[in-house]
C-alpha cells in the first residue's frame, strides 16, 4: 500500500482551529485507489519546528507523494501554489513567538522550487466540481511558504511529487470563507487529480494573490 501524505497546520494568531487540518483530518485513511492511502498529520505554527516535523513524518510515512496545506487568510478559494521562495519574513509572531525578517529558509539554497504537482490540472478538477480554485502565484512569507520550500528541497531529485495548497477560511471567521464540506471535497478531488495526473494540462488559471 502506498503512502500519500497531507498535513495542516495547528491554529495560529489567535484562531481557535485552523481550517487546513480541519479539512485535512478528514481525509485521513482515505483510499484514493486500490493501492494509495492518505495519511494526515498536522504541523505545529513555528518556523522553528514545523520543516523538522515535516521531515519526521515523511521518513515515518515514507510516502509517495506529499501535498502540504495551510490557511490563506483573505482568500476565497481553493488556492494551488506555483512557487515556494527562500525567504522568511513574517508579518507576525509565529507560535512560539518567533519572527523572522528577511532571512533565508535554507542558507545557500535556491532563490525558489516550484511545485511538482500537476497544478492546472488540479484546478480543473476542483472547479470542475463547481467549487472555486485558482493557481497562486505568491505562498507568502511566513510558515506556510517556509514548509513548502523545505518540503521541495528535501524532495529534489527525488521521485516523490508533492505541494502546497492554501485554503480559505471557515465562515465564521468573518473574512472570505469557504464551508467545511465544501473544502474537504475540494482538497479530496485536489489530490485525487495530483496521484492520477502525470503531465499538466496548458490552460490559463493563475492569479496573483
Amino acid at each position: 500500500m502506498k503512502t500519500l501524505l497531507l498535513t495542516g497546520f495547528e491554529p495560529f494568531d489567535h484562531d481557535v482551529v485552523n481550517p487546513s487540518w480541519e479539512a485535512v483530518r478528514q481525509l485521513d485513511g482515505l483510499q484514493l485507489t486500490e493501492d494509495v492511502r492518505i495519511v494526515a498529520r498536522r504541523l505545529p505554527c513555528a518556523f522553528a519546528t514545523a520543516p523538522e516535523t515535516l521531515i519526521a513524518f515523511i521518513e515515518e510515512s515514507n510516502p509517495a507523494m506529499v501535498i502540504a496545506t495551510g490557511l490563506g487568510p483573505g482568500r476565497s478559494d481553493i488556492s494551488i501554489e506555483r512557487v515556494a521562495i527562500n525567504v522568511n519574513d513574517a508579518r507576525i509572531p509565529d507560535n512560539l513567538g518567533a519572527q523572522p525578517i528577511d532571512t533565508a529558509v535554507v542558507e545557500g539554497g535556491p532563490a525558489a522550487y516550484f511545485s511538482s504537482l500537476p497544478i492546472k490540472s488540479m484546478v480543473r478538477a476542483v472547479r470542475e466540481a463547481g467549487i472555486a480554485a485558482s493557481v497562486s502565484q505568491t505562498a507568502g512569507t511566513f510558515v506556510c511558504n517556509q514548509v513548502f520550500y523545505r518540503l521541495q528541497h528535501a524532495l529534489a531529485g527525488s521521485e516523490v511529487r508533492s505541494g502546497f495548497i492554501h485554503v480559505p477560511g471557515l465562515p465564521e471567521s468573518g473574512q472570505p470563507s469557504m464551508a467545511l464540506p465544501t473544502l474537504v471535497e475540494g482538497l479530496r478531488l485536489a489530490v485525487a487529480a495530483a496521484w492520477q495526473t502525470q503531465v499538466d494540462i496548458v490552460e490559463a488559471g493563475g492569479r496573483v494573490s
